[in-house]
């Protein structure tokens, strides 16, 4: 729990003359009495380690004693007969490190004196039902109290002001989960090559691969898997996962686990009976390339925009190449040209959210520049539709391919570089083992 509190510590100091509360998550209902699984909200987790729902944290630099105080679910034996145990209020204070610990139905009670010597209120309406009208209330209360002496916030601010800018530079401990994460990932990724043979389904590989996750001890999927086949693999974000895995098509696999919480993004493209034709080649080299240029780019220092404008010109280049587009470079980059083929970004924030929490630019709104412990995913792509102008070979094909990238105090560490992309690797390892449909 050092790691959370230390944490905490760090969001007190820049909290001056103010006042944070974080909600942890709620447990909500799928269908009937059925819950979807429960996920924390992913600042209160970053704040206290803590896991279980219908909590709240209140950090309040202004008190001398209660700087840190987290409101939770009593101990019910009759409720941990069919949900688990539960921590308990009385040993809260010890093992999560904060300095005061009650009951969730004292929020009411306490808060307004929590609240009492601050000026500003950290808090996201909106954001947290049942907690919002609580706090409200508590904020009138504090008011009414201090309007004849004394101090209670008269702002309120976004928390993820404060919050975010710490989340994007990772400490050892988070790096060290990511790793874990990583490694967890890449066996899911090969084990989804071996499963692959025509007369499979996208659901198949998809199981192979999410059945590693789980077998390897991550909790989660850090999000719905993409495993598209074929044409499917030209929508970005497609889900369905349900098609007949054809010979002579690719299957573009974007899948990562979750680990106490972080997130990992990996997306591998590769060709369902083990060949890639030579238009598929042709486009995947140029991808390939693409984002080994732009990882190269990833450093302290670099305006963030650099890895994506050097992942545009080469993929701009190669598709010059291969006929797709006409004309210069530049042109084609001025005109967004390039756009019909490759219409996203080359990377996001990754952590606890997978696409993590933090700015992309400056105070002045130049781009953001990198700095040691951001980790950001570095993923090209090229989808030529069906509706497209494109040559009718270059028809149904849909490439991705992505990594984790950590800025170090030098340069990068590729976390997911040991899941195989080099075209010779991959085809070594499609089904090779192969499993039933």
């Amino acid at each position: 729990m050092q790691p959370y509190a230390s944490r905490r510590n760090d969001a007190l100091a820049t909290l001056t003359g103010g006042v944070a509360i974080v909600p942890s998550a709620r447990t909500v209902l799928r269908n009937a009495d059925s819950s979807y699984a429960f996920r924390q909200d992913s600042d209160f987790y970053y704040l206290t380690g803590f896991n279980e729902p219908d909590a709240v944290l209140v950090l309040a630099p202004e008190h001398d004693t209660a700087r840190s105080v987290l409101f939770m679910q009593r101990r019910d034996r009759d409720q941990e007969v069919w949900t688990g145990g539960r921590l308990g209020v009385e040993r809260a204070r010890e093992t999560l490190l904060v300095d005061e610990a009650y009951p969730i139905d004292e929020l009411e009670q306490r808060l307004p004196d929590l609240l009492i010597g601050a000026t500003t209120m950290h808090y996201a309406f909106g954001a947290h039902g049942p907690v919002d009208r609580i706090v409200r209330n508590a904020l009138e209360t504090a008011r009414e109290k201090t309007r004849r002496g004394g101090r209670s916030p008269y702002v309120v601010a976004e928390p993820s002001a404060t919050l975010h800018p710490m989340r994007m530079r990772k400490t050892p401990d988070e790096i060290d989960v990511l790793r874990r994460a990583c490694a967890i990932t890449h066996a899911g990724h090969v084990a989804g090559m071996r499963a692959t043979r025509a007369g499979a389904y996208e659901y198949t590989v998809q199981a192979a691969i999410e059945s590693e996750y789980r077998r390897l001890g991550a909790e989660s999927i850090a999000y719905e898997s993409i495993v598209a086949t074929g044409d499917n693999a030209t929508v970005l974000h497609y889900v369905n996962n349900r098609d007949r895995l054809e010979a002579g098509q690719l299957l573009l696999v974007d899948s990562g686990c979750e680990l106490n919480c972080y997130a990992t993004d990996v997306t591998r493209t590769w060709p369902v009976d083990g060949r890639f034709t030579p238009e598929q080649r042709a486009l995947y080299d140029i991808v390939l390339a693409a984002q080994e240029a732009a990882i190269d780019r990833v450093r302290p220092g670099v305006p963030r925009n650099e890895f994506h404008d050097t992942a545009v010109r080469t993929i701009v280049e190669g598709l010059i190449d291969v006929g797709l587009l006409n004309g210069s470079v530049d042109e084609n980059i001025a005109s967004d040209a390039y756009r019909e083929y490759y219409m996203h970004g080359t990377g996001h924030w990754m952590g606890l959210d997978v696409h993590d929490a933090g700015p992309y630019r400056e105070p002045d709104d130049t781009p953001l520049r990198l700095q040691p412990g951001m980790i950001t995913t570095v993923e090209p792509g090229l989808y030529v539709r069906r509706d497209s102008d494109a040559p009718e070979h270059f028809h149904g094909i849909g490439i991705r391919i992505e990594d984790d990238i950590l800025v170090t105090h030098d340069g990068y560490e590729n976390l997911t570089a040991a899941i195989p992309k080099a075209p010779e690797a991959i085809e070594a390892l499609v089904g090779a083992g192969m499993v039933s449909a």
